[in-house]
């Protein structure tokens, strides 16, 4: 298992003032900018409702509890009206919010709905060097997490930021309005509160970054490990793991025990700061009631304003912290979408119409790394029709061919023709049509036998069985109760390692390439299987152009000429009469084959 338990990019948060990226989630939300409007608007509603009630709770007061001129019925006929309309604004306060999480979450899933797809596509069609350079687990992160990081920003924080705003400085303007002196003396708390807050949003900044850090770590470390399970049990491992996993899991408990401190420490801050706010109105304002300056329900409005504008104040922080999570994971977004590890386009891409298999390397010279080349000036012609067998040790170069021919890769020199025609001259999914390719490992995709044959493709079920017959998996398909619409993969039965090496020659039949690839395609299938292989072999093989990489002796005397590779050139080719004679490798490979299959 690794040492660093994964990769993590969680080092670092967002900078809140990257006007560049903000930009461009600005851009991305462009299309549904209804919505975001209608959330801010809504905001203003709602905030204009809560900071509504103190003051009807002052009018209360004053007018109709403490005033003894009206009529009692008057005063109480008044006291109704204030506390319908109370209860009214409570109401359409309850609504605006309401309505206004149902906007946000629509409007920030569509979002994140639009950003997902955009990022899968575009992975779909970056090339193979940029998934070796990026693990798998990188990119199922950014597809993830980092976007829940930026749905939680659109749905909750932005707007909850700019409520709070609004409410913190609509509370101000009424306290002036109400009472400028009163208002002037909380005021000089504030530099204390924006102090507290900006120290408190960078403790909680660190802690909460550390904490995913290691939560990631966590997450990393028990996927390798339950993955690994039989493993872990073969050699004994688990006393090693468990000792692993205790040190990680106790860092992650210093780390979440830091964050609990930091916050034992700023809730009751802002607590005394509030107590403090409340003691200064007690006294000033009761003094100013006692000299008949202020009146009752002024003071009990004052009380509720600021019991309002430290709510606020205490989520700030921590809302500022998740908006920097979110834009770090923005940032690692744009980046990936701005990648452009792409394979070269011709400008008028061909498709021809009909060829005939021919395929020629020309010195072509690549290297997975450019300071390590595997193959070196590797020149190779196929005849149309023909079937080669490539063999040799692993690392030699084998592979390496397939996935040139392929156009997984570009050669860094030289060239490669199908037909007379630069690879890089094609388009490639014409090119991919053309060569079929059966690996030992095969993908089953979640779905029936008829999906998993076909994938895009559409035959009558007549072709389809005929196909099944050639490929020798329909007597196997008619035995199924549900025959073509039976599940496989997730979801549905598991396939043997022989039927599913069928299944892919089936694939490759329905197909109908020009070029047919077996890579290690008969490795691991069991001898009750192998006669089956060997006749869907024969039966894909016919009318095409083939190129065997296998270790299986019968596959390899399948072929016309046989290369032998070592160190990414040819140090041997032939027949396999002629090699089988000469004294040298291909002899001694053969050696190694019948002893590792028993004859």
């Amino acid at each position: 298992m690794r040492d660093n338990y994964g990769y993590f990019e969680e080092d670092h948060l967002g900078k809140f003032g990257d006007l560049s990226l903000w930009r461009r989630i600005v851009f991305l939300g462009r299309p549904y900018w209804l919505g975001a409007l209608l959330a801010v608007l809504l905001s203003f509603v709602v905030v204009g409702c809560g900071l509504s009630l103190p003051y009807l709770i002052r009018l209360a007061v004053d007018d109709f509890i403490l005033n003894t001129g009206p009529a009692a019925d008057v005063r109480l006929e008044g006291l109704k009206h204030l506390a319908l309309a109370f209860c009214g604004l409570m109401l359409f306060e309850f609504l605006g919010n309401f309505v206004q999480v149902l906007i946000l979450e629509w409007t920030g899933q569509r979002i994140m709905h639009r950003m997902r797809q955009m990022m899968f596509v575009h992975l779909l069609r970056l090339d193979l060097k940029f998934f070796h350079r990026n693990p798998a687990g990188r990119l199922v992160t950014r597809l993830t997490n980092d976007i829940q990081n930026m749905h939680e920003m659109f749905t909750s924080v932005i707007v909850t930021l700019f409520n709070d705003g609004v409410k913190l400085l609509g509370i101000l303007g009424i306290l002036f309005w109400m009472n400028w002196r009163l208002a002037l003396g909380i005021c000089f708390l504030l530099p204390l509160m924006v102090g507290n807050t900006l120290w408190f949003s960078r403790l909680a900044r660190d802690a909460f970054r550390q904490i995913r850090t290691h939560l990631a770590k966590i997450n990393s470390f028990l996927q390798e490990s339950l993955s690994g399970v039989s493993l872990i049990q073969l050699f004994l491992r688990e006393r090693s793991i468990q000792a692993q996993f205790s040190l990680l899991n106790q860092a992650f408990f210093a780390k979440a025990l830091y964050q609990i401190r930091v916050f034992a420490v700023f809730m009751p801050l802002i607590e005394l700061m509030s107590a403090v706010a409340i003691g200064t109105i007690l006294w000033y304002g009761g003094s100013q009631v006692m000299a008949g300056k202020m009146t009752i329900g002024m003071l009990v409005a004052f009380l509720s304003y600021m019991r309002l504008f430290f709510q606020p104040m205490r989520e700030l922080s921590q809302k500022y912290s998740i908006v920097q999570s979110a834009l770090a994971s923005a940032e690692r977004i744009f980046q990936l979408l701005d990648s452009r590890e792409t394979l070269p386009l011709a400008a008028v891409p061909l498709r021809p119409a009909s060829g005939k298999g021919e395929i020629e390397f020309r010195k072509v010279s690549f290297g997975y790394e450019p300071e390590h080349p595997v193959l070196d000036h590797f020149s190779l012609m196929i005849p149309s029709g023909r079937t080669l067998a490539i063999v040799g040790a692993t690392g030699s170069g084998k592979t390496t061919i397939i996935n040139l021919l392929e156009r997984f890769y570009d050669p860094d020199e030289g060239e490669i023709l199908l037909d007379g025609i630069d690879l890089r001259d094609l388009d490639p999914d014409w090119l991919r049509r053309q060569v079929g390719l059966v690996m030992q490992d095969v993908l089953l995709m979640p779905g029936t036998i008829r999906d998993n044959v076909l994938l895009d493709g559409e035959k009558t079920d007549e072709a389809l069985w005929e196909i099944l017959d050639k490929a020798q998996l329909a007597r196997f398909v008619r035995q199924l109760p549900e025959g073509l619409a039976a599940r496989v993969g997730e979801g549905g039965m598991d396939l043997s390692a022989g039927q599913r090496q069928l299944l892919a020659f089936a694939r490759v039949l329905a197909r109908e390439p020009r070029i047919l690839v077996l890579d290690e395609a008969t490795a691991s299938v069991d001898p009750e299987s192998e006669m089956l292989t060997e006749q869907a072999i024969a039966a894909t093989f016919a009318g095409r152009t083939n190129i065997v990489i296998a270790h299986r002796l019968s596959t390899i005397r399948r072929a016309d000429h046989i290369l032998v590779m070592a160190e990414g050139r040819i140090i041997e080719q032939g027949s396999h009469a002629e090699l089988a004679v000469a004294n040298g490798a291909y002899r001694r490979l053969l050696t190694i084959f019948s002893a590792g299959s028993g004859t």
